[in-house]
């Protein structure tokens, strides 16, 4: 499994942070995600850190894909969600792979995990 998560102390973090204005900061929700992450540390899990996109969430599983993109006033479980299936080459499936391998191929390993 692999987790590509902002980095908690960069300036991208704090940017998105002041444009949701919440409690819950971003910082403090990548945190609890590194804690969880920290519990299950081993064999197949590998996490990174990605200064380069913090507004999406995507969930990849054979030929299918969650994609969150992150709305830029709404919190992200306020933002749709959409369910991609790869039907073919170059579809909106491999454009998304593509960007998210793109993403961690420039990402730095968190250590603490």
């Amino acid at each position: 499994m692999r987790f590509l998560v902002g980095d908690p102390e960069s300036e991208v973090t704090r940017r998105r942070e002041e444009i949701e204005g919440v409690p819950l900061t971003v910082s403090t929700r990548i945190r609890i995600t590194l804690d969880a992450l920290s519990k299950i540390e081993g064999d197949g899990v590998e996490a990174r850190f990605s200064d380069g996109h913090i507004a999406l969430s995507v969930f990849s599983f054979d030929d299918e894909m969650l994609v969150t993109p992150h709305l830029s006033s709404l919190l992200g479980h306020e933002s749709p969600m959409l369910h991609l299936r790869r039907l073919g080459d170059d579809g909106l499936y491999d454009r998304f792979a593509g960007h998210v391998a793109a993403l961690w191929d420039q990402a730095r390993p968190v250590t603490a995990v």
